[in-house]
């Protein structure tokens, strides 16, 4: 086990983003996980960007190839077609991420939307599909002939690793394979996404695997698919509208990380930065009410992917479980954001995670436990 401190890059964001980042950090103080830890900060904030032409994203992006782990704070994405646009393309492209993961999971105390109580992981691309695509206009502007085109594309090694990161998250989670593309309606580009979860089924026949166009997986996930642990693996852009689907049934958009994952050649993980799945929130910045699970959670969860790593400090696994615990059990208590029908504010809940957190692995040392 390594001795050293466990670097973790920071990508600071802006607003509300900004503030829900610095509250979560105060779980990783080496005086709160157990650990060491060493915390490699990147201004990300809109002025800093347009400052260095993005170039301040580029070199977070680089931090964090050598580090392997990462937590990014919500970000602005100015709408000027010239400013410098959103951040979340380029740290992708600039440590080979293929594969985005956000699971909705029960929320103690929290119902539900349409009875659903098991987890359900949404697993999508990283790259390509509708973000990034090149658009252009032609005919006479405003005119009634006026057209709009759009050139998108995908990949094969991105098709194969969304369905074979599906298919090895629902055998750990003993779930399904749920949902997919229009593969009927567009054969040759969503139906590429298609065979790769084929195949993926093949190399996994011990995963329960049940394939639904993308239109009746909505109305699947209304309707009371979710009697196991799902897992649909998806495009970017409807992986991105599935997420925002799936968190709010849980509870809150708030509730859950994600976690943007790069690969070498045998699918092992090379990059882990996660985050919360929510924006800057500019109507909330300052008054200390929003909901900080999502960040907390994202804290956790690089902890948990560090633990999965040869150089990793002991107590990383112990750690991230605390915060995954405490996060869960501050809101069965009572803890509750305005969000999730309760009246606490930001740092008060933050503050109740942290000294659970801190219970916790005084609790555990001191049983000799390496939970």
């Amino acid at each position: 086990m390594a001795t050293e401190p466990l670097t973790i890059t920071i990508l600071e964001g802006d607003e509300t983003g900004q503030e829900l980042l610095e509250q979560a950090l105060r779980v990783l103080d080496p005086e709160v996980a157990g650990l060491p830890i060493a915390l490699d900060r990147f201004d990300l904030s809109l002025a800093k960007r347009r400052e260095t032409g993005n170039g301040v994203v580029e070199e977070s992006a680089a931090a964090m190839r050598a580090s392997g782990l990462g937590i990014k704070a919500a970000t602005i994405t100015p709408e000027g077609k010239d400013d410098v646009g959103s951040p979340n393309r380029i740290v992708r492209e600039g440590v080979d991420g293929k594969v985005i993961i956000r699971t909705g999971r029960r929320i103690p105390g929290v119902n539900p939307v349409a009875g659903v109580y098991l987890p359900i992981s949404v697993v999508r691309m990283a790259v390509d599909d509708a973000y990034g695509a090149k658009q252009w206009r032609e005919g006479a502007e405003d005119s009634p002939d006026e057209i709009a085109y759009r050139t998108e594309k995908i990949s094969r090694s991105v098709c194969t690793a969304v369905a074979e990161y599906a298919f090895r998250t629902a055998k750990k989670t003993s779930g399904k394979v749920y949902g997919g593309p229009k593969w009927t309606v567009s054969p040759i580009y969503e139906g590429m996404l298609k065979e790769e979860m084929d195949r993926a089924a093949e190399r996994h026949p011990d995963v329960w695997y049940e394939p639904v166009l993308i239109d009746a997986t909505y109305a699947g996930l209304i309707s009371g698919a979710a009697d196991s642990p799902l897992v649909i693996p998806a495009l970017n852009r409807d992986g991105d509208c599935l997420s925002d689907l799936v968190m709010p049934m849980f509870g809150s958009i708030a509730g859950a990380e994600s976690v943007l994952l790069a690969f070498d050649e045998n699918f092992k993980t090379t990059v882990a930065m996660a985050e919360a799945p929510h924006g800057t929130a500019p109507a909330l910045q300052g008054k200390d009410i929003a909901n900080p699970m999502a960040m907390l959670l994202a804290c956790g969860a690089v902890l948990a992917y560090a633990a999965d790593r040869d150089d990793a400090p002991a107590g990383a696994d112990r750690a991230s479980r605390a915060i995954y615990e405490s996060v869960l059990e501050a809101v069965a208590s009572g803890v509750k954001t305005h969000d999730l029908g309760g009246s606490a504010g930001t740092t008060e809940f933050t503050d109740a995670v942290v000294e659970r957190v801190k219970t916790k692995i005084e609790v555990w040392s001191s049983l000799g436990s390496t939970v």
